[in-house]
């Protein structure tokens, strides 16, 4: 039998774990004990029943998204189609694309529908809605791969800088890639807008045809996925330097063509050691220190 949803305080008595199938949060709020309470136990309801709805509508969420798409049913889904339709016109997308972090979206908006919070956070396997009051503050750092995790770059998000979503995408994570990046992390508005748009980056951070690169249709490893026969990235060898540069160039153009749409604020790319940060202010991306 199928387990259903799972909730458990993890050791520190701090974080909520939230786990139903694919979906595993971790969940943290800061506020008076009592908001907390509120605060999680309102996760946990609305948690209730969240995947089996999403399952409902999944050959509509699979889909490539299209301005005729039809519009979903349920809540989540909205969020997700929300997400992808401002890439839609120009390139292949899903809104499966967004899944991870318009769920976390919906979690912690349920959080601050019932209790003031000061900061709070909901950790969808790595994309991340964040919530931080006035004179609040967040430090991240960014990791390249989840096997064997390493600090790449940095970030400190204040209250009031529009940041309420970080994401990351790469062929190295848990999703399929079209590209070659280990890993774009990118800060926007929301969870589910970083998450799209951490796609579409990663999948620019590419050298077409090189012979380093091996790929396999996406089929012959998720048959029921979205991506259909569409070649993803498996493994990626040696590169030039020039190689690496190229990549990097093309995933960095398609970064600021998204922060000039003010889609998102910030993307930072990392590929074979190399890093590259764009951003709408200095402050909001830093190099790992020294």
């Amino acid at each position: 039998m199928r387990a259903g949803p799972q909730a458990a305080f993890l050791n520190d008595h701090r974080r909520l774990h939230l786990q139903h199938g694919p979906i595993d949060l971790i969940i943290e709020a800061q506020a008076e004990p009592e908001a907390v309470r509120a605060a999680y136990a309102a996760a946990a309801q609305r948690f209730e029943g969240l995947l089996e709805t999403l399952c409902e509508e999944l050959p509509l969420l699979r889909a490539p998204h299209t301005a005729g798409s039809l519009l979903a049913r349920g809540v989540v889904a909205r969020r997700m189609q929300a997400a992808v339709a401002p890439h839609a016109g120009s390139h292949f997308i899903t809104p499966m694309a967004a899944v991870a972090g318009a769920v976390a979206d919906e979690i912690l908006a349920a959080m601050r529908a019932v209790a003031p919070l000061d900061r709070a956070f909901v950790n969808n396997g790595g994309d991340i809605a964040l919530y931080l009051a006035e004179g609040e503050d967040f430090a991240i750092g960014l990791v390249d791969r989840p096997d064997r995790p390493s600090l790449f770059a940095r970030s400190h998000v204040r209250a009031g800088e529009g940041i309420g979503g970080i994401a990351t995408s790469g062929w190295r994570g848990r999703s399929f890639s079209l590209g070659i990046a280990d890993a774009v992390t990118v800060l926007a508005g929301d969870a589910a807008a970083a998450d799209a748009a951490a796609t579409i980056i990663a999948n620019a951070v590419d050298i077409p045809g090189h012979p380093a690169i091996r790929r396999v249709p996406a089929s012959s490893l998720q048959p029921d996925g979205d991506l259909g026969e569409r070649l993803v990235t498996r493994a990626v060898g040696p590169l030039m330097r020039e190689d690496i540069a190229l990549a990097l160039r093309a995933g960095e153009e398609k970064a600021r063509g998204l922060i000039g749409g003010g889609l998102i604020r910030a993307a930072a790319l990392h590929l074979a050691g190399v890093t590259t940060l764009v951003s709408t202010a200095n402050t909001l991306l830093q190099p790992k220190a020294a």
